[in-house]
């Protein structure tokens, strides 16, 4: 059917009291953000709903991309007619016949804003309530739990019917709960740990670390896809590409094998801290999940959090590899997670990593390193490109490699 648009209803945030105001503002912004690409849609966040005015494009697309933006509980697409209740009935008969399956029941739902209208809710509901019954054979009306609920608004520049309800991402809007980065490597877990602290409505700046040429351009594609999988719970992300080809040299060269991996992730979370304090973000966010590697012991990750008073949040910290997977296929970044492209956290990884390092000797260790030089050379060369919901980077990488051949 061609909708006209598109009646979202929002979850958490509707009982923020006097910080819902903020909240429908700042959802409304995300929702733009996220269909950025649909031209011509109006988009209206109000105090009860948001409306999404399609102008011509397409619902199936525009829905998809609703799904996944925090702060809905749930939408449905709409058909506007005119105030003439010919053309509200013949509308309501389509929509029922085009989901009607025998045995299911229906009701009418009527709002009423224009009480000017010549019918009242009861009346409306009756009227087409009969005339479904008459067109539709072995339909039932069922008032509690029906299968269809045909939802008819009489607002004053028309009326507006709508017979399906698609659950939404939930959560809060992202802008809501805070800033923070979020280290992004190209595995599964970070990700998912990605999205669940936007479900909170964090905002997040993705840091990713990139060791050319250990690492390849593939791998940092791959990241920056990831990460415009996950732009479409948040609008938009500030993807952060650090160089840290020499820290990792240097460490290999200095450090005992044994610590290799403990002082490379303190080197990566003092690099993170330092662009979060420089961003004006709270805290960092890690995919890190207990127990799951050498580096996931509780005891290697105050050897790791020691090196900032920033708050280092692990939303998967209690979650096994397997829910981690179901969560991942559900964003659709699972096999995108495990195209074999190396990433920094897989190079130079010893046979051995300690598993439970001591404080004492890792801070011993890392002053074998100049910590301060390598970390300035390190934020020194950051790039920062903002990533947006349908950016497709693995494909780019693909014509330029065929342009090579």
């Amino acid at each position: 059917m061609q909708y006209s648009e598109i009646m979202v209803r929002y979850g958490e945030l509707s009982t923020k009291g006097k910080n819902r105001k903020d909240f429908i503002r700042q959802l409304g912004r995300n929702v733009r953000h996220s269909l950025h690409e649909f031209e011509g849609l109006d988009i209206r966040a109000q105090y009860d709903r948001l409306h999404v005015a399609l102008n011509g494009n397409d619902s199936t697309k525009v829905i998809e991309r609703l799904k996944g933006v925090f702060g809905i509980e749930n939408f449905s697409p709409v058909i506007k007619v005119e105030k003439d209740f010919e053309a509200v009935k013949k509308t309501a008969l389509e929509m029922i016949q085009a989901q009607y399956q025998p045995g299911m029941t229906f009701k009418i739902n009527t709002r009423r804003q224009d009480h000017q209208f010549e019918y009242d809710t009861n009346q409306i509901n009756d009227k087409l309530g009969g005339h479904i019954l008459r067109n539709v054979p072995g339909i039932d009306v069922k008032m509690k739990n029906p299968d269809i609920t045909l939802r008819v608004e009489v607002r004053l520049n028309g009326i507006f019917l709508s017979s399906e309800t698609i659950p939404g991402a939930g959560g809060l809007p992202v802008g809501t709960g805070g800033k923070a980065t979020m280290m992004l490597s190209g595995g599964i877990d970070s990700p998912v740990a990605a999205y669940l602290g936007m479900k909170r409505g964090v905002k997040l700046d993705m840091v990713h670390f990139f060791s050319p040429p250990y690492t390849s351009e593939q791998a940092l594609a791959k990241a920056k896809e990831l990460t415009s999988k996950i732009a479409g719970y948040a609008g938009s992300i500030n993807f952060i590409q650090v160089p840290f080809t020499k820290v990792q040299e240097t460490i290999k060269e200095k450090v005992p094998e044994g610590y290799l991996m403990t002082i490379q992730r303190r080197m990566m979370l003092k690099i993170t801290a330092a662009i979060t304090v420089a961003r004006g973000d709270k805290g960092v966010f890690t995919g890190e999940s207990l127990g799951q590697v050498a580096s996931q012991t509780l005891e290697s990750m105050m050897a790791i959090n020691d090196v900032t008073t920033l708050p280092v949040l692990r939303p998967l910290v209690s979650m096994d590899k397997t829910e981690i997977i179901k969560i991942a296929e559900k964003i659709d970044t699972y096999d995108l997670s495990i195209m074999p492209f190396e990433d920094c956290c897989t190079i130079f990884t010893p046979p051995a990593p300690k598993t439970r390092p001591d404080l004492e000797k890792t801070r011993n260790f890392e002053k074998l390193i100049d910590v301060d030089g390598l970390m300035q050379e390190a934020l020194d060369g950051i790039e920062v490109t903002v990533i947006r919901p349908g950016e497709n980077f693995m494909n780019q990488q693909e014509d330029v490699f065929a342009e090579l051949l």
